[in-house]
């Protein structure tokens, strides 16, 4: 009776026990915008992981922009394959030159800024915003910038429970001029593969200027219809999006 209570229990474990997918030939690596870390990227983090990804997250302190491309290209250089980079908001600023990196093989812009030579967050920011859409309500604290905390859930993710965009008001990083004013140099968008969510409800980042970031950047570009902060309200369509990016996968 043993060997069967045994046997029976082995296939039990083996029944209950997820697949484990193998590593993929190239790594993830996630950059965030301002105003937040790295913690957004945790569900779209846990799907790439579990589809066999190596993700790494960058946790940048938003002060200035070499310094943010510098820490990108820290994590970029511990990456076991070719990298997948990708950057959400402000992200798409740091991946636009730390994608120069020989080691990254396509970029992945998540309602981002995608500039090109010459220009800053400050430079784009000064576009006329079409009507219906909406500019990012901030406001000015010494050197920084900050989203207006009364209406940061509005604002930057209207479709992500208000109990966690309150706390994510309250719990901004600050973000310092020299990122908002430094202007770009390197624009990886030019020579490497690159891809663009647009998020149609965006708050922060019109529409119409992610569209036309997107059409000159020649990027290959979906819509959502989603907040400015779609990797916490639709981090399954994320993690296809970035896999899309993917040329080597094969399912």
């Amino acid at each position: 009776m043993k060997p069967l209570i045994s046997a029976l229990a082995a296939m039990t474990l083996a029944t209950a026990a997820p697949a484990i997918a193998a590593e993929r030939t190239v790594s993830i690596v996630l950059v965030h915008g301002a105003f937040v870390d790295g913690s957004g990227w945790k569900n779209t983090y846990n799907i790439l992981s579990d589809a066999g990804y190596e993700v790494l997250v960058v946790q940048q302190p938003t002060i200035t922009l070499r310094d943010d491309v510098a820490e990108t290209e820290r994590v970029i250089a511990k990456a076991r394959h070719p990298v997948i980079l990708v950057g959400h908001s402000y992200g798409g600023m740091i991946i636009t030159e730390a994608g120069d990196n020989p080691k990254v093989r396509s970029l992945v812009y998540l309602a981002a800024f995608a500039p090109d030579a010459g220009e800053s967050v400050s430079t784009l920011a000064e576009a006329p915003v079409p009507a219906g859409e909406h500019k990012a309500p901030l406001v000015t604290e010494g050197n920084y910038l900050l989203v207006d905390r009364d209406k940061f859930p509005t604002s930057f993710a209207a479709d992500v429970d208000t109990a966690t965009t309150r706390f994510m008001g309250a719990a901004q990083l600050p973000w310092g001029l020299q990122a908002v004013q430094t202007k770009v140099d390197r624009v990886a968008w030019k020579t490497k593969p690159t891809h663009y969510m647009v998020t149609s409800e965006d708050h922060m980042i019109p529409p119409t200027a992610q569209r036309t970031m997107a059409k000159r950047s020649g990027a290959k570009v979906t819509e959502m219809k989603s907040s400015h902060a779609v990797m916490l309200s639709h981090p399954r369509e994320v993690a296809a999006f970035i896999r899309s990016a993917d040329t080597s996968a094969a399912d």
